[in-house]
């Protein structure tokens, strides 16, 4: 069903109101069986504690920049979906995806793609290294704890390169124990959609441990729109993976402390190959990150030091692979290891530490970009590994009538030499609940390995990608309710384009964000207006708007809680923007209404429910070289879990 801008909006104010008379009706209801206090109601906690924003815990009350928490009761509503499902229903990020769960996807933020915003999961860098990009699209979000987003630059001055646009931190399960318990689960939905899993978490004075696995298989639906593309397959194209999680932490004494955690997803993706040659054509894909602390702390300082390691691995099975059954390899291996001191410096914090990063990539065999074997470019990348040598310093301080932060960070890569970042921002409170601030971060982007290695398209001399950034907020935060203006303003140099250092551009917007609480009733909005143009002198393109960038994108959500049951019903739209960078093919603009709840049968057993794309909206995420890729229509998927204390 196609519906007009028009009367989508119509259905979802009926959508709305129709909700407004559920949650009437439940509220009626539960009021005939037993009165509810206040006090017996779940505790939404709208100023929550961040750790990515300035690397110490922070409430995001006091952190400059904007930023956003996805706890683990908001990521119940996403039982049997993957991070990239939780992504594109935050303010601010949109998703070009090709096809259904597991897919090829990129996200956009501020303005940014997703190679230019970096991704962490538990501290430690998660990405392709020879495309740049970060498969969130793989990681199941049952297996993670809390999401967290830095929005703008602000981070490249504390993580190094990547951050220009944000950053997105993961944290596994097990970070947070609270007691012993076991929890399995079993979920269904559409298109023969089902997931079963299991947790187990055991707690003592001194020790918590966490194991989790699930296994998770869809067969999807075919994945091009348009069946007179040369990559149509009139088939489903589905997707299966198993995945687990640990979190181990042990206190060694009052001061010493140690602990691990691991992400891994082991996955297989069903792909449409340009033409009919292999009709079963597929992906394996291996992602996770491991990582190990040990922590002393004094009165005084904080200091820890943690090592970990993450892999993207990714083996293609089609006829554009030189030899089908072996398929075409890309491995990504990161090892990290940190030393870091927080240091009580009254007033304020101040952050000093070291890092060292190595990066390799393992390619069985390099395709030409037209897709198809060119023995002239069948050589391996050269070099094919990096080092990234470290060192950084920050200062935070909150107090009753300001904020402050400062960070400083030089990375010396083994490819491209020293480049240095830093950021600084202010706060006041001119108001009771009125917070006014503004912040200057430069950025930068290394150049991928596809950007300086790939056979035939190479350029070792590659610069990285560089980047100004200004902002400004207001903030109201009383109460229940946070409330937040920001406005940015965002120069570009030296945008990496075929194998040259010719780009730029000039990124401007607004973001307002609002979250807050009336009795058992929680709202939200955000509405985000970007200008993106590529400002490449004498370019064809100069002055275009760049590819995915929606110039209006916001949301709207509502909820109502009681002890027993919640439920929300949410709505985002997302502008009209263009797939190609001279801007000829634009994708209609849409809007999507979710509606998700869940409910305690039993003081034990939960029961959750999604349904996505009420409206059944007819739209398009991806268009690429003429190829449209579908997207579902209405899908639901509903669960179970239940839980031993």
């Amino acid at each position: 069903m196609v519906l007009s801008r028009s009367s989508s909006t119509t259905y979802l104010r009926l959508c709305i109101l129709s909700a407004f008379g559920a949650f009437a009706m439940s509220a009626n209801a539960a009021t005939d069986v037993n009165i509810v206090s206040d006090s017996d109601l779940p505790q939404v906690e709208l100023d929550k504690i961040v750790v990515t924003a300035t690397r110490t815990p922070t409430k995001t009350s006091n952190v400059i920049a904007q930023t956003r928490v996805i706890d683990s009761e908001e990521l119940q509503r996403y039982q049997g979906q993957t991070v990239t499902d939780v992504l594109k229903n935050q303010p601010g990020i949109n998703i070009a995806q090709s096809g259904g769960m597991g897919t090829i996807s990129n996200f956009y933020m501020r303005g940014y793609d997703s190679k230019q915003v970096l991704v962490l999961i538990d501290g430690i860098r998660y990405s392709s290294i020879s495309a740049g990009t970060s498969s969130l699209n793989l990681l199941p979000a049952d297996q993670i704890d809390r999401i967290e987003i830095l929005y703008g630059a602000s981070g490249s001055s504390i993580y190094g390169s990547d951050a220009m646009g944000g950053v997105i931190q993961i944290f596994t399960k097990g970070n947070i124990v609270e007691q012993s318990n076991i929890s399995t689960s079993v979920g269904y939905g559409s298109n023969n959609h089902y997931q079963v899993g299991v947790t187990g978490q055991l707690k003592n004075d001194t020790s918590s441990l966490s194991l989790g696995v699930s296994r998770n298989k869809t067969d999807g639906f075919n994945a091009i729109a348009d069946s007179s593309s040369s990559d149509y397959n009139a088939d489903d194209d589905g997707f299966e993976s198993t995945n687990a999680s640990l979190g181990l932490q042990h206190k060694l004494s009052d001061s010493l402390s140690a602990g691990l955690s691991a992400l891994y997803s082991d996955s297989t993706t069903d792909i449409d190959s340009a033409g009919t040659l292999f009709p079963n054509a597929y992906s394996d894909q291996k992602n996770g990150s491991a990582n190990a602390f040990i922590q002393h702390q004094t009165p005084l300082t904080v200091t820890k030091f943690s090592y970990g390691q993450s892999i993207d691995r990714l083996t293609s099975h089609d006829n554009n692979s030189i030899n089908y059954q072996q398929g075409s390899q890309f491995d990504t291996t990161q090892e990290q290891a940190r030393l870091e001191s927080q240091i009580n410096a009254q007033p304020g914090t101040v952050t000093i530490g070291a890092e060292w990063l190595s990066q390799k990539l393992d390619a069985s065999d390099v395709l030409d970009f037209s897709g198809y074997p060119n023995p002239a470019v069948q050589t391996a990348y050269n070099p094919d590994d990096r080092t990234v040598k470290s060192a950084f310093v920050g200062y935070q301080l909150s107090e009753s009538y300001y904020d402050l932060q400062a960070n400083y960070r030089v990375d010396d890569n083994s490819q491209y030499g020293n480049e240095s970042t830093y950021n600084i921002g202010a706060a006041v409170r001119p108001l009771d609940g009125v917070r006014i601030g503004a912040s200057y971060a430069t950025g930068f982007r290394a150049p991928t390995f596809n950007d300086l290695y790939y056979p035939g398209y190479s350029n070792p001399d590659l610069k990285p990608e560089t980047s100004k950034n200004t902002e400004l907020f207001v903030e109201y935060n009383k109460g229940n309710q946070i409330s937040r203006l920001t406005g940015y303003h965002t120069d570009v140099e030296d945008l990496i384009g075929g194998n040259t250092n010719t780009g730029e551009a000039k990124i401007k917007g607004l973001s307002l964000i609002s979250d807050w609480r009336v009795n058992s009733f929680l709202f939200g909005l955000g509405y985000d207006y970007l200008d993106a143009k590529d400002k490449t002198a004498n370019s064809a393109n100069y002055n275009n708007d760049l590819v995915y960038r929606p110039q209006n994108s916001g949301l709207i959500y509502i909820g109502y809680q009681q002890p027993t049951f919640d439920v929300r019903l949410e709505a985002k739209h997302t502008d009209s923007r263009f797939s190609d960078v001279s801007n000829q093919t634009k994708l209609d603009d849409y809007t999507l209404v979710n509606l998700s709840g869940s409910a305690y049968i039993t003081p034990n057993l939960r029961a959750n429910l999604r349904v996505d794309n009420l409206t059944d909206e007819n739209y398009t995420l991806s268009n690429q070289f003429g190829t449209e890729y579908a997207t579902d229509g209405t899908n639901f998927f509903t669960s179970l879990t239940y839980n031993w204390f």
